[in-house]
């Protein structure tokens, strides 16, 4: 279905639902009119209960189906006096007869309600408070049954407000009826039994009495003892074959020194915990030494190299770029010495963390071996990253494949560099070699570059590789190497591409191999990271693990927003634990022009069926981008239907990575398009783009109605 088809489907849904709902206002109506509140009292029904169990035993069949029936409606309807009838259904039925009554009118009544619910209030309220009913509809997938059964099985919830919240959310209506007719029985059993006594009930307050509800209510915190039992038993026997420490060296004990591990260290440390941190290499990891220093380093000279070519839109007739490959390489390493000391050992052991230098050896879940010592600790983190996938592609060996690593030893410029691999890292470094002079050549199996954006996003990075000189050979597979010439196939046939040098960005192997984690046993998921909870946790609840070698995302912020949770969680979970939020996760790709991408975009939305509009600003349009002659690219903003809450972004600019943050920033708040709209930015600014994007979505969605009033209004005071 197509938008326009879902929103016909929509708007022919409004007047049906206020018919609907018009029509359950007339039935309470009906209700309060054919059966007059003296009636539903206490009082009235202890006086007439003779009469009525006289009926019920001239004509039964007609009096359950009365009785049913008003006890549906009153349900459906939400009344407070169905609790009433779940006494009366005792007097008049029976213990057994009863309970079996009760369950069946409670569950349908409770069910209607509920359905009801969702029918007429949810859009609205998941619209309207999208991010508390996104962690709760996240938490209900697991949690569901066990929090609609205990607020069945504790009476302190009040019925019918526990079918109207269950009819919010996202519970599947098989598990709500199956939850709620098991949740039921203990309270329809403890009412239906004092119906049996009807004539001398004072008050139905007085049937929960105070060891009635305490019952209750043990018996609602049940399936959560159940469920920790099971949790304990399941633990201990994941803890078998290891022997636990009388007491320990640290709180926490850190393997990796990468930005995973090194945010771990100094939250547990601010948090005044004994903290050690074991490195093998060099503090920083693969970020500060082979990642997103020293290629931003290289793309940043090649930017510079790059002016000679665009210098007439400026009104330059020269610039000209005189340089050495090898300084240029120079200076990427001398970037790295001089952010270095921002990740050194000697300024964390300021931090008060133990720096130790040395290969780590998992022994147990509180052990590690560096070297002939070992060290005991009551947390474990696993934070050891992920190295560049090699493809064993025949003919490998006649070759020096180049990686993420390696690359950086380089001492002279390739004349044809080959790339296998069209993400990030691929895009990357195959622009800034382009600019430096090397013919560069891209192989790529998805139909476009960076898989990961929408095609709209990739088109624009592809046409921008291409003008430079980048030969593309998308849906292509590389079949074999024969020195220097790589054999490749498309669906066009076989074709050959001669080269230099090979470099590999295919994507990272978590790195779990080496130090003993085998030992531990974990869970580990179908891409090899280490499976992880929503805190972070393992399979072993000591051991937790965050950055590249949990996933799912190989960002360094997202290390880094991992690692809190895991410091927090590990040091301070007894008193509360935080589960992790990827809602508003950024992502950059720092092409010229930069991609920069977060929350939902086209794909995610469709696949997921989730009604969206779509914003799209360009910056051709943009003052400040004409000044700067830099006019590729746009803003893409995906708000969800008919409200300005932003459910994603995509902005191509050569400032993406600064002015997605603004974005990020609404997302994570709540703050929807109108307040960027009503934000005063500086002109004339690359981020003024985001405020016309805004201002873009506004007139889309402004109603004509009031524009053609206010057309009337002016023209009526103009006499």
């Amino acid at each position: 279905m197509d938008g326009s088809s879902k929103q016909q489907t929509v708007t022919r849904r409004r007047p049906l639902k206020l018919v609907l709902f018009l029509l359950a206002i007339v039935l309470v109506l009906l209700i309060w009119r054919f059966v007059p509140a003296h009636m539903l009292t206490l009082e009235y029904l202890q006086l007439h209960l003779q009469e009525l169990k006289d009926a019920v035993h001239a004509d039964p069949i007609k009096s359950l189906l009365i009785y049913c029936g008003v006890s549906i409606l009153l349900l459906t309807a939400s009344l407070p006096s169905a609790a009433l009838l779940t006494l009366l259904g005792g007097a008049l039925f029976g213990f057994f007869q009863g309970v079996i009554i009760v369950l069946f009118t409670s569950t349908i009544g409770a069910t209607f309600a509920f359905l009801m619910s969702r029918y007429f209030f949810q859009d609205y309220f998941t619209k309207k408070f999208h991010n508390q009913f996104d962690g709760i509809n996240n938490e209900f997938k697991t949690q569901g049954a066990f929090y609609l059964l205990t607020l069945r099985l504790v009476p302190l919830f009040p019925f019918f407000l526990v079918n109207l919240a269950m009819g919010l959310t996202s519970i599947s209506l098989g598990q709500y009826i199956l939850m709620s007719f098991i949740g039921m029985i203990p309270g329809s059993m403890v009412y239906v039994y004092a119906g049996l006594s009807f004539s001398n009930i004072q008050s139905v307050q007085d049937i929960l009495s105070p060891s009635v509800v305490i019952s209750l209510v043990l018996l609602g915190v049940a399936p959560y003892l159940g469920k920790f039992m099971v949790e304990f038993y399941k633990n201990q026997k994941a803890y078998q074959g290891f022997k636990r420490p009388s007491k320990f060296d640290y709180n926490m004990l850190v393997i990796g020194g990468g930005s995973a591990g090194l945010v771990t260290a100094y939250i547990s440390s601010t948090l005044k915990a004994k903290v050690g941190l074991i490195e093998k290499k060099s503090m920083g990891g693969d970020c500060l030494h082979t990642g997103c220093v020293p290629s931003k380093s290289l793309i940043k000279s090649a930017k510079l190299v790059s002016l000679n070519k665009t210098a007439g839109k400026y009104g330059l007739k020269n610039i000209k770029a005189e340089f050495e490959f090898s300084e240029i390489m120079a200076r990427v390493q001398k970037v790295i010495q001089e952010i270095t000391p921002h990740d050194s050992a000697e300024r964390y052991r300021e931090l008060g963390v133990d720096c130790i230098e040395g290969h780590a050896e998992i022994l147990s879940p509180w052990e590690v071996k560096v070297g002939e010592k070992i060290y005991t600790t009551k947390s474990l983190t696993i934070a050891t990253g992920a190295k560049p996938t090699i493809l064993k592609i025949p003919g490998i060996e006649t070759v020096f494949p180049l990686t993420s690593e390696n690359i950086w030893a380089l001492k002279s410029l390739p004349e044809k560099l080959l790339i296998v691999g069209g993400g990030s890292i691929g895009v990357e470094l195959a622009q800034a070699f382009v600019r430096l002079g090397s013919e560069v050549f891209i192989i790529e199996g998805a139909e476009h570059l960076l898989s990961r954006e929408d095609e709209m996003t990739s088109l624009e990075i592809e046409k921008a590789l291409k003008e430079e000189g980048a030969v593309l050979h998308l849906k292509s597979t590389l079949k074999e190497f024969k020195t220097n010439i790589a054999l490749c196939e498309n669906s066009s046939g076989s074709f050959e591409v001669a080269f230099d040098q090979v470099l590999f960005a295919v994507g990272r192997s978590p790195s779990t191999t080496g130090f003993g984690l085998e030992k531990l046993k974990l869970k580990m998921n179908p891409d090899k990271t280490i499976n992880v909870d929503s805190f972070m946790r393992t399979s072993l609840p000591n051991v937790y693990a965050c950055g590249d070698v949990a996933g799912p995302y190989q960002l360094t912020h997202a290390a880094a927003h991992q690692a809190w949770y895991v410091a927090v969680n590990s040091l301070l979970g007894i008193f509360k634990k935080f589960k992790v939020d990827y809602k508003v996760m950024p992502r950059a790709t720092y092409t010229d022009p930069e991609v920069a991408s977060v929350g939902m975009l086209e794909k995610e939305l469709k696949e997921k069926n989730i009604e969206f509009d779509e914003t799209l600003y360009h910056l051709s349009d943009l003052d400040r981008a004409i000044i700067d002659g830099e006019t590729k690219g746009f803003v893409r903003i995906f708000t969800r239907k008919e409200t300005d809450q932003i459910l994603g972004a995509s902005i191509v600019s050569t400032q993406a990575s600064l002015m997605i943050l603004e974005i990020v920033t609404a997302m994570k708040y709540n703050l929807g398009l109108n307040k960027i709209l009503g934000t005063i930015h500086a002109y004339p600014g690359m981020g003024e783009a985001n405020k016309y994007a805004a201002g873009l979505w506004r007139k889309n969605h402004s109603p004509d109605w009031v524009f053609r009033w206010l057309s009337k209004f002016h023209k009526m005071r103009r006499g």
